[in-house]
């Protein structure tokens, strides 16, 4: 008798040959089939009630515990997994048995089941990295930093591993055999995965020199990404722009080529107005009598009269060109500097300026489309609409209080404004 026979398939093939009267040339092969029944049926089982183990009785323990950790592991099936080396194991053991008289079979059984197993272990551990990803992700921490390149490279590290780890059980050869043989084809390698290598370094640059997190607004001209980053990968950075939809750049290039981070105004707590508008240069004189009357009665330029008049007395009485005979003797105030120190006053006093940030009203280079004043302030408010709106509202008053200072914005001709000229 083979040393793995057993009592119980004795019996069977005795039952076989006696009770049912098959014949004893096809009594193994019928032995085979019902102990292989019977195999499956009892791995099944082993299998269900492993499962059945960890959905009620494991599940309503770690319902119980206070730690995290668990909970994420059992929405990560972790826990599930583990219970599919049971009917392996027994379909392992069993195996000798089952195919006593097939001994041949028995190896091939052997190295199915083991790398079933490994399999098995290769989304345990996979479920573990997902799980870590999602713990670190919820931490305040690691919120917004880059975790995800990290696991996917595990990932990909217990993928590669595993696959020749089955491929060496599957071979029959020593897994450190397998790894060698990779060196040989090492160029190959680093050549297929040259995108996964570049992203890993760059996750790591990003990481150690914070240039980017989640929750980052970037603007990336190159890809036409501008918007906040929703995830960082190890290849890819997923980018919501602003019209909802979403830009994927590569994770290398936030290294490689130029970006914007936006991260230094919303931590300011200021969000930057720069605009302009172009004065008509025919337009710019002295100030007269007259306008100064009139531009006196205007409240924010009380203050900018006062310190002026002064000045300019001062400055003209000691100096022997500050005659009448010229109006452009002396120092005279001239209503393009009036202006500018109108809207200096009037973003002083705007509520929505903050005036612990850089201030300023200054007069560019002179262009063939006139003088630009441009305005240089930070809003307090920085969500887009918001923004949009006070910069709007500083320049609508702008734009409409330039005529009182007898000054014009420059504007190329319309086509009515020409048909006016040849009219006249």
């Amino acid at each position: 008798m083979n040393k793995y026979e057993t009592g119980f398939a004795s019996f069977i093939e005795e039952w076989l040959v006696n009770t049912v009267g098959l014949d004893p040339a096809y009594s193994q092969l019928f032995k085979m089939v019902i102990l292989l029944i019977a195999m499956t049926v009892v791995a099944l089982l082993f299998w269900w009630i492993a499962q059945a183990l960890i959905n009620r009785f494991l599940d309503r323990v770690i319902k119980r515990t206070s730690t995290e950790w668990d909970d994420v592991l059992q929405e990560q099936g972790a826990f599930r997994k583990l219970g599919h080396i049971v009917p392996a194991s027994v379909i392992s053991s069993a195996a000798p048995v089952v195919f006593t008289d097939y001994p041949d079979w028995v190896p091939l059984i052997a190295k199915i089941t083991s790398a079933y197993v490994a399999i098995v272990v290769i989304r345990l551990l996979i479920s573990v990295i997902k799980s870590t990803n999602i713990m670190l992700s919820r931490s305040e921490k690691f919120r917004d930093k880059p975790i995800a390149s990290f696991t996917q490279l595990a990932k990909i590290l217990v993928w590669s591993i595993g696959i020749i780890i089955v491929a060496s059980i599957v071979l029959g050869k020593n897994p450190i055999y397998m790894f060698s043989a990779l060196g040989a084809v090492s160029a190959v390698l680093i050549l297929v995965f040259k995108d996964t290598l570049l992203g890993f370094t760059a996750s790591i640059q990003i990481t150690m020199n914070d240039m980017v997190r989640i929750g980052d607004w970037v603007s990336v001209p190159k890809f036409g990404a501008d918007g906040d980053v929703m995830e960082i990968n190890l290849t890819t950075v997923k980018v919501r722009n602003w019209d909802k939809t979403i830009s994927t750049v590569p994770t290398y290039s936030f290294i490689a080529d130029s970006f914007k981070n936006w991260r230094g105004m919303e931590e300011s707590g200021g969000r930057r107005i720069k605009r302009s508008i172009n004065v008509k240069i025919s337009t710019v004189k002295f100030c007269s009598s007259e306008l100064i009357e009139k531009l006196q009665k205007v409240r924010l330029l009380k203050e900018h009269f006062n310190l002026k008049e002064k000045d300019l007395q001062e400055y003209n009485a000691r100096t022997e060109i500050a005659d009448q005979d010229s109006p452009i003797n002396g120092r005279k105030l001239t209503n393009i500097g009036v202006f500018r120190a109108y809207i200096l006053s009037y973003l002083k006093a705007h509520p929505d300026v903050k005036q612990d940030m850089t201030l300023l009203v200054r007069q560019l280079d002179p262009t063939e489309s006139g003088i630009p004043i441009e305005i240089y302030c930070f809003s307090k408010k920085q969500a887009w609409a918001d923004y949009e709106g006070i910069q709007s509202d500083i320049f609508d008053h702008i734009m409409a209080s330039i005529k009182y200072f007898d000054l014009e914005i420059f504007e190329s001709p319309a086509g009515s404004d020409l048909e006016r000229i040849k009219s006249n």
